[in-house]
């Protein structure tokens, strides 16, 4: 990685989006080191040459992908917003942002979601572990769930809109363009207000 990391930054940001393209686009199987370097604009043994395998190549890209998420929604996320639902709207908004900033980025960790190769499924699930558990401190941490009737458990409501949010991104990143993306938001916005209605006291 020292001679990836010697090269200019403009340089190695077009190399990782050449390589989240084609990873995203294709999966860690069918996926090619020289479909990279083509995209890329550079030759297939410079790929190799700086990341030694392919399998390095992507372990690298997901744990660069969480680091971006993670430090964008860091950056993003407003400490005065402590209500649990307004939370998960506004982390919704950084994510869209990144979305629409980084579009092979989310569609590269859209496709390591559903990631089973055996040769990287074992770092995939552990990777994946730990993100929402770092999802799961930001939104539980400091927020506000006394309005949540009684029998409602945070936890398990946070996982409930994990799994919302992935199926809907999902839908995004496949059959949308990015003009349509804030029409799906719009959907996803009225949907937690409806949630609130029958989840809040």
């Amino acid at each position: 990685m020292e001679n990836f990391y010697s090269l200019r930054a403009e340089k190695q940001e077009h190399i990782i989006n050449a390589a989240l393209t084609v990873f995203g686009k294709n999966g860690y199987k069918k996926a090619s080191i020289a479909d990279i370097a083509g995209l890329a604009g550079i030759a297939k043994g410079m790929v190799m040459y700086y990341f030694g395998s392919k399998k390095n190549l992507y372990l690298y890209l997901v744990e660069l992908s969480g680091k971006v998420m993670t430090e964008e929604l860091e950056k993003g996320l407003d400490p005065e917003v402590t209500d649990f639902f307004d939370k998960i709207r506004m982390m919704s908004d950084i994510k869209m942002l990144i979305m629409k900033r980084y579009p092979a980025l989310m569609t590269f960790l859209a496709n390591v979601y559903y990631e089973t190769d055996a040769e990287v499924a074992d770092e995939v699930k552990s990777f994946m572990a730990e993100g929402l558990k770092t999802r799961e401190k930001m939104v539980l941490i400091a927020t506000d769930t006394s309005r949540l009737k009684e029998d409602i458990n945070p936890q398990l409501l946070d996982k409930f809109l994990v799994w919302t949010g992935e199926g809907m991104g999902t839908t995004i990143l496949k059959d949308s363009t990015m003009e349509t993306i804030d029409e799906h938001m719009q959907d996803f916005y009225k949907v937690l207000e409806l949630m609130k209605k029958y989840f809040y006291n």
